[in-house]
């Protein structure tokens, strides 16, 4: 018993216990808002979350040479997971998400949302027990009575959501109607974070550059070795504000040259595309081939996290046939983004028209919460090989 008392007052063991503190706190509140965006299964987070808190914090003391008891530290983390597991698990099969739909303008686009339990109202009189809250069309012309059903709904404390809201929000797509802040909100995004998240890209693309060096060089060898011309391949794409730079990345395909009637065409890669070589097929299928664009987030021209910059002679396809196509140059292209983990690659028109809707759910919520989802789906995108050709 003494032994057990004594334990607490060693150094290690304090200095273990006020980290693990500090890491669980600081997962719980990653976690409670990367589950509150859209399309995030929350059980799928909770160990990509709580292992980043945990890492981040325990590499901290790491750095600054602390003792610590590391098996406490694998115990803390490892409760930590179980506990939000079982949670998840209780929290679905006692209270899964159940919305009410008000009859009336554009609800019936919900028809095609899974994932939710939709109870359609026949009229005001319908009771409907444990909703987590109330959709309508609130610029439909409802009648008096569904007005007032709004209206006792909201004074209950009931959440009301406009239809758009709603929808946005569970399929993380923008609706693209007119370009009006009514539909995306202001038109520029936060540029506090626009500039703190240049410094943060510039520093850890930096240290990624220095640290993969070896095996960026080991890369290039054998894409040398197996195929002709160079290993890395550069195009002109189009970027932050408008302006066209020259991105880098691992050369994937064999070498031809592109004549003039076919620039569009070459620019697209299609589905078993016979150009892409054998390794260029492993370097797509894991994300490989992009890592040369740490080279142009360095130069500040591109982010680790936006939308993806499109080649100049399909921007200027793209700017032609779809309306407001240029806004989305408005936040720095990134190497993955959100229509990349949701959609994966596009090559004609109604994909691009399907990415755009992605692309500015993205700008509308730009924001660490939507970037830090991005990250751990990019994450699970390289493991499965989704959306590469």
């Amino acid at each position: 018993m003494l032994v057990g008392q004594n334990i607490l007052y060693y150094s290690n063991v304090q200095i273990t216990i006020f980290a693990g503190i500090v890491a669980h706190t600081s997962g719980f509140f990653f976690f409670r808002r990367i589950i509150n965006l859209p399309g995030v299964a929350a059980a799928g987070y909770i160990m990509p979350t709580f292992a980043l808190s945990y890492g981040l914090v325990y590499l901290a003391i790491f750095l600054f040479r602390i003792d610590y008891s590391a098996f406490q530290a694998a115990g803390s983390l490892t409760l930590s997971i179980f506990w939000y597991f079982g949670l998840s698990i209780l929290s679905r099969r006692l209270d899964p998400y159940s919305l009410a739909v008000v009859p009336g303008g554009a609800v019936s686009r919900l028809e095609e949302i899974g994932g939710v339990n939709w109870h359609w109202l026949r009229s005001p009189e319908t009771v409907i027990d444990r909703v987590s809250g109330v959709v309508a069309d609130l610029r439909a012309e409802l009648s008096d009575d569904w007005e007032r059903y709004i209206a006792d709904q909201a004074l209950a404390g009931v959440p009301v959501y406009h239809v758009k809201q709603i929808s946005e929000s569970l399929t993380g797509r923008v609706e693209i109607e007119h370009l009006s802040e009514n539909t995306l909100g202001s038109l520029n995004p936060n540029q506090a974070y626009i500039k703190i998240k240049q410094v943060i890209d510039w520093v850890c693309a930096l240290l990624a550059l220095i640290m993969l060096a070896p095996f960026l060089l080991l890369i290039a060898l054998m894409i040398r070795l197996e195929s002709p011309g160079p290993a890395i391949f550069r195009q002109e794409r189009l970027g932050y504000g408008g302006k066209s730079f020259t991105v880098y990345k691992f050369r994937t395909m064999t070498v031809s040259a592109p004549e003039a009637a076919n620039v569009r065409s070459l620019a697209v890669t299609r589905p078993g595309d016979t150009r892409v070589t054998r390794l260029g097929r492993f370097l797509r299928r894991s994300r490989i081939d992009e890592l040369p664009q740490l080279i142009n987030i360095v130069r500040s021209e591109m982010s680790w996290i936006g939308p993806r910059p499109e080649a100049t002679v399909l921007s200027s396809h793209y700017s032609m046939a779809l309306p407001f196509y240029r806004y989305r140059n408005i936040v720095r292209p990134g190497i993955s983004g959100w229509a990349q983990v949701n959609q994966g690659y596009v090559s004609d028109d109604d994909d691009e028209i399907e990415k755009l809707h992605y692309d500015f759910y993205y700008i509308k919520n730009f924001s660490p919460w939507l970037d830090i989802v991005i990250v751990l789906r990019t994450l699970k995108t390289m493991l499965s090989g989704f959306g590469s050709r």
